[in-house]
């Protein structure tokens, strides 16, 4: 039986998803038997995101323009992507700063108004990524096959919606286990 190949992506977002996938603790060796892991950032040095993905994990909402990026690659390259915690769901916390309007004045409350000894504006193209005007959640940027809320999803939840897809079924998304934002 040929291995799933299955990725994970973080965007903007705490990681907080990921740590609760680790959760998963004696799973992932059965996990491990069943997928190749071709991205992730979790144990893995990869370093661009490969063709032909099977299943993607992505947790974060979209934030700048290497999140930008890097989410239409993935779109782009996977068959099944999974829009993973709430951020991904619903930008949540990282879509605070839009009550700001806008990454100008985000930027200027950050670094100018409250930058405590050399307040400057950072600016290293290639280094730091510009930010988007507005944060917003992985479906208002690419089509999503399957949303996993939770902050963060529970270990029990990601195995219930992954375990499926490993049999070629689509995982049931209902109920308060499966659907509880928060």
């Amino acid at each position: 039986m040929e291995k799933i190949k299955f990725a994970t992506v973080w965007l903007a977002g705490c990681s907080g998803c990921h740590m609760s996938f680790l959760d998963l603790d004696e799973w992932l060796i059965e996990l491990a038997e069943k997928v190749d892991v071709v991205y992730s950032p979790v144990g893995s040095d990869i370093k661009e995101y490969p063709e032909g993905v099977d299943v993607c994990l992505v947790e974060g909402a979209v934030a700048n323009e290497e999140n930008l990026e890097l989410l239409r690659k993935v779109r782009e390259r996977t068959k099944f992507l999974i829009s993973f915690g709430d951020c991904a769901v619903t930008a949540n916390v990282p879509g605070m700063r839009n009550m700001i309007k806008g990454a100008d004045p985000v930027l200027r409350r950050c670094y100018l108004e409250l930058g405590d000894t050399t307040p400057q504006l950072p600016h290293f193209p290639g280094i730091v990524p510009e930010l988007l005007e507005r944060v917003s959640p992985v479906h208002e940027v690419v089509k999503v096959d399957m949303f996993m809320p939770g902050c963060p999803p529970s270990a029990e939840r990601i195995k219930a919606s992954i375990e499926p897809l490993l049999q070629g079924e689509k995982p049931v998304m209902q109920g308060r286990d499966m659907i509880k934002f928060g």
